[in-house]
């Protein structure tokens, strides 16, 4: 079913627009009535409580605006979003305006519940905005961010002074791969430490591909053939990537890391030296150490830095009724302005430069500006493919295995054959052979 609304949708963009059971594809003309037109949006709940508050000031701001529409919201539990927005689409009951995790994206457009919004997406807006903050997923643009979280290492100025060790300064001169890791051999090594780095192994589910598969491409590997999106042979079990699971195992089955943290406590509280971690985490980390808390770019593993990108993004569901109305809100929230209220209520990075400057922390200059500069030049986005889901999970389970130790090329090949049964089994998510 899947696949035929692909292809329906995919004629649609040629044709016009394409009614398939409950999915119209392309705006109806809008409907004469008194007062607003009420435009329903759903948006996911949030563990930043500032976030929430921020997009109900900016949905009231927006109504408040103009007097042709209205938003009407509701709040959706993160845990079962998906699942939610999946069903309403099947009942055809799906919101004009949604919030979706960007990894996500590419699989909700495949299955017919998004519209491009290449026709509403100006040049100039592209322009201004992180590339990690714009969904795209076969050739089109579906969603748009208001902000972006990025990762780097944290330290403390103190301890790497008193051992001798570099702090970079700049994008330009990261740790090489030798170096970190003669870093973080100094660093175990201290009595005052049980750990070198903190690499937040307490978390769960998409932490393990947002943080770690950056470093895997970093080393040369990756998690699918990015030219076809047909197979991870190669990609994911290759020499770069057995040398990314050789020193990934190393750096837990050596000390230096703990492979099952108990906590997210132990940079905060001075059980590890270091902390891999996002820039969402610095208030608690600027809480604990003040101004000898130092926010360094992350390493070069041999093929360039790298870091994970695409957080939660605005799009417009294909059946939306009044898809100008739609647009309208994502094009306010998309003000220089909006951003920057976003990004001072939640920590969060601007997703455009011209939002970024009218903040402290990320304007030039602002303590967190590395985050921007970092997202710009690094980031690369997980896989915009439909199989997305299945790759990420296959990764995180194959990632633990090879943290406590299992046999790395075996691990990976195991890897490589479930990512690619998953995609033989679904027609290759809409990727054709050459």
């Amino acid at each position: 079913m899947k696949r035929v609304l692909a292809i329906l949708l995919a004629l649609s963009f040629a044709l016009g627009t394409v009614t398939v059971g409950s999915f119209a594809f392309g705006p109806e003309p809008a409907r004469a009535q008194e007062g607003p037109i009420q435009i329903r949006l759903w948006r996911h709940t949030s563990d930043l409580m500032p976030e929430l508050e921020a997009s109900r000031a900016a949905i009231e701001g927006f109504n408040e605006s103009q007097d042709q529409w209205e938003i009407v919201w509701e709040e959706l539990p993160q845990e079962s979003y998906a699942d939610s927005v999946s069903a309403a689409a099947l009942s055809g009951d799906l919101p004009c305006v949604l919030d979706f995790d960007g990894p996500t994206v590419p699989n909700f457009a495949w299955s017919g519940y998004l519209m491009p919004l290449d026709d509403f997406v100006t040049d100039e807006l592209l322009e201004d905005m992180l590339p990690s903050a714009v969904g795209r997923y076969a050739g089109h643009i579906w969603a748009l961010g208001q902000f972006d979280a990025a990762l780097a290492i944290f330290g403390r100025r103190s301890v790497l002074e008193e051992n001798g060790i570099r702090i970079p300064q700049g994008l330009d001169d990261p740790w090489t791969l030798d170096e970190f890791n003669e870093i973080l051999t100094t660093l175990a090594s201290l009595d005052e430490f049980e750990t070198a780095i903190d690499m937040f192994t307490f978390y769960s589910g998409e932490w393990w591909t947002y943080a770690f598969s950056p470093i895997l491409q970093s080393f040369g590997g990756d998690l699918i053939d990015r030219e076809t999106y047909l197979t991870a042979e190669g990609f994911l079990n290759g020499p770069e990537a057995i040398e990314w699971g050789e020193w990934f195992q190393w750096l837990f089955q050596s000390g230096l890391a703990d492979p099952q943290a108990p906590d997210d406590q132990a940079f905060v509280q001075g059980r590890a030296a270091l902390a891999y971690i996002g820039n969402w985490y610095y208030p608690v980390l600027y809480e604990a150490w003040g101004d000898d808390l130092v926010i360094m770019p992350v390493p070069d593993y041999g093929n360039g830095p790298a870091i994970g990108g695409g957080s939660w993004q605005w799009g417009i569901s294909s059946t939306c009724e009044y898809p100008e109305g739609a647009w309208a809100f994502i094009e306010y929230i998309m003000q220089p302005e909006q951003v920057a209220a976003m990004s001072d209520a939640t920590g969060l990075i601007p997703a455009t430069f011209s939002g970024a400057e009218l903040t402290e922390n990320y304007s030039e200059g602002g303590k967190l500006r590395i985050f921007v500069e970092m997202s710009n030049a690094w980031a690369i986005m997980r896989p915009p493919t439909p199989g997305y889901p299945t790759i990420s999970a296959v990764f995180e389970n194959a990632a633990r295995e090879i943290a406590l130790g299992a046999d790395v090329q075996d691990t990976l090949d195991d890897a490589v054959d479930a990512i690619d049964q998953d995609i033989a089994d679904n027609d290759g998510y809409g990727f054709a052979e050459e």
